[in-house]
């Protein structure tokens, strides 16, 4: 089953817009506002857009645009479009080996969550599972955070975590949870080789209980400095990173 978000949702800035222009998706566009004279309009790779695409093209000048967009780094364009797509896991019919999904347990912070689709992204990461309840999902402020990197990312939401990680360990997969305690490991001790499954909590209570007791591993970072613990999206950087330093052993 996959839901699909019929509300409308605004992107702006120009590498961010650039990427949802030329990605290859299915997304509506319904309108794209261009500043006359800002880098937007400027820009070859969006005059080649506008002249392939008049219709849904609207050129504005800086105070019709500066009243309608407040945006302080809108680089003289904004994009409305629908079609954003969360799925199912059942939407999937394999995974391939090497495969890693991340689990971000009542992630709240839009930034947050737009950093780690961001970081995901980059990191070769096949897809990113978020509760239905307790969490952000895919918000403007998300979507605009993540610079371009929800083009490239499944998104499923799951009713249930714990269910989802039971049937995840069904098909082969291994769960690592990012947890500050006495029982976890250093985080560059960790296999993360083969088909992995990463969960994050969020910064203010962690990983909720069953679904850390549903981990095979916990995994923690100690600090050096007075600060107890890294933001949740740096946090899960060192991870995805000593995940990718491994795989690339092997290739």
């Amino acid at each position: 089953m996959r839901l699909n978000q019929k509300k409308n949702h605004i992107i702006y800035g120009l590498n961010n817009c650039l990427s949802f222009l030329y990605a290859k998706n299915d997304f509506i566009i319904n309108s794209i506002d261009i500043n006359i004279n800002s880098p937007a309009h400027k820009s070859n790779q969006i005059t080649q857009y506008i002249n392939k695409n008049k219709k849904i093209v609207r050129l504005l000048n800086n105070k019709d645009f500066c009243n309608k967009y407040m945006y302080k780094h809108s680089q003289g364009i904004v994009i409305n479009f629908t079609g954003i797509i969360e799925k199912k896991l059942d939407a999937i019919e394999d995974f391939k080996d090497n495969s890693c999904l991340l689990i971000a347990d009542q992630i709240n912070d839009p930034q947050n969550l737009g950093q780690m689709i961001r970081t995901s992204e980059c990191a070769g990461v096949d897809g990113i599972i978020l509760p239905k309840h307790n969490s952000v999902h895919l918000t403007d402020s998300v979507l605009q955070v993540s610079q371009g990197a929800f083009l490239n990312i499944d998104v499923f939401i799951e009713n249930n975590l714990t269910t989802t990680i039971k049937f995840l360990k069904s098909i082969g997969f291994w769960v690592v949870g990012l947890e500050n305690s006495i029982e976890a490991q250093r985080w560059y001790e960790i296999d993360y080789k083969g088909k992995i499954v990463i969960v994050l909590g969020s910064e203010g209570t962690g990983i909720r209980k069953l679904v850390r007791e549903s981990c095979d591993f916990l995994a923690t970072i100690p600090m050096e400095g007075k600060t107890n613990s890294l933001n949740v999206s740096a946090a899960l950087s060192a991870i995805l990173f000593e995940r990718h330093r491994q795989i690339l052993q092997i290739k």
